[in-house]
């Protein structure tokens, strides 16, 4: 156990003649050690070089040694470090690396840059991704979206196939009568008639590049959402200049691939143009995705954000929709819009449907947010 332990430090501190373990590695630790050196001793050894099958093995070997989940870490930890991006746009790395989230996003980075012969590839990449995450997100997001909705189509003196009688009895109990051993209706409670979009919904994404992932999650949640038809959903994207990728929402694919990542940011043309497609402010939600680092003119965005609450639209501002942590945001605007009582946090993907919930239901978001947003 000693010598195990001592070969786990060895690995760790990278095998200098500092490191004092004093221990020998066999030839398959060896290859393991080589695999973390390239990595994260890189700057000392230089890395993994600009080959890409030489890439490609390293990526075979840490795929051998490590399972999926830590595989993904250092992979990333290697696009980071290392700078090898570019790499991404050859087939044979392609075919090499482990699909993930944040692959995705450097994908989308690289946009154009990849070669025509090799985009059916990394479509493919991307669409293992969106499929397990589709898997994951759409049935939790249909169940709230529709739950919601449902509960706030109640009215009263429904017909009777639309009596929702659990809550009829509740409100009825006052009028409990002994001698029958009844309940007196005096008010029946049901669902409204399902109509075609109770609600409409607009997704709106700065696709700076920092927000890479929390694109990837929103163009989910968006094919999700335009599934069901009783809310109508909008997704529009925005650098310097702005995007409708509506009709892109049924295939989540062709909608991030539709996506460049990268660029300027201009938050008031985007609520410009929001402003411009909303109907009706009053059925309308309206999510914000973003950093609110504004590089175009801060007084105006501040402007428009106070004529779309006043508008009675339901405004929330995310500065991430990921799992990565506490975002780094612009916090002088995000104090400003607390002050016009718009709710700004962060938000990890396994709550957002919950949030959409609570927004379509018209539940006061911030009191939402305290309850079930953890602080990071």
């Amino acid at each position: 156990m000693e010598t195990e332990y001592l070969k786990r430090w060895r690995m760790a501190l990278g095998g200098n003649a500092a490191d004092g373990t004093g221990v020998t590695l066999t030839v398959e630790e060896q290859r393991l050690d080589s695999s973390l050196e390239a990595v994260y001793d890189s700057d000392r050894r230089g890395g993994l070089g600009s080959s890409a099958p030489k890439v490609s093995r390293w990526l075979g070997d840490i795929r051998e040694f490590f399972p999926q989940t830590v595989v993904q870490v250092i992979q990333r930890d290697a696009i980071k470090r290392l700078h090898i991006d570019s790499l991404l746009t050859e087939k044979e790395m392609l075919a090499t690396v482990v699909p993930d989230v944040h692959l995705v996003a450097t994908l989308m980075s690289l946009g154009r840059a990849i070669p025509e012969k090799n985009k059916d590839m990394a479509r493919q990449v991307v669409r293992k991704v969106v499929d397990d995450l589709l898997r994951k997100l759409s049935s939790p997001t249909q169940q709230a979206v529709t739950g919601a909705l449902n509960r706030s189509a109640r009215r009263r003196n429904p017909r009777y196939n639309e009596i929702d009688w659990k809550t009829t009895i509740i409100k009825n109990l006052k009028n409990y009568q002994p001698q029958y051993k009844t309940v007196i209706p005096e008010v029946r409670i049901g669902y409204g008639r399902k109509c075609k979009a109770l609600k409409d919904i607009i997704l709106c994404l700065d696709q700076s590049g920092s927000m890479g992932t929390s694109v990837v999650y929103s163009g989910i949640f968006g094919s999700v959402l335009a599934s069901l038809p009783s809310v109508s959903t909008r997704m529009v994207v925005f650098d310097t200049s702005v995007v409708d990728l509506t009709d892109d929402l049924q295939d989540p694919v062709d909608l991030l691939f539709g996506v460049q990542l990268g660029g300027g940011t201009d938050i008031a043309r985007a609520l410009t143009y929001c402003q411009g497609v909303i109907t009706r402010p009053q059925d309308t939600v309206l999510v914000l995705v973003t950093d609110l680092y504004e590089g175009g003119d801060e007084k105006e965005m501040r402007k428009r954000f106070a004529s779309i609450v006043a508008s009675g639209v339901q405004l929330i501002v995310l500065p991430a929709l990921n799992d990565d942590g506490a975002p780094c945001y612009d916090k002088r605007n995000a104090e400003y819009l607390a002050g016009l009582g718009v709710p700004t946090f962060a938000c990890t993907p396994d709550k957002f449907p919950d949030l959409m919930a609570a927004a379509l239901s018209k539940q006061d978001i911030g009191m939402w947010a305290s309850k079930n947003i953890k602080e990071k």
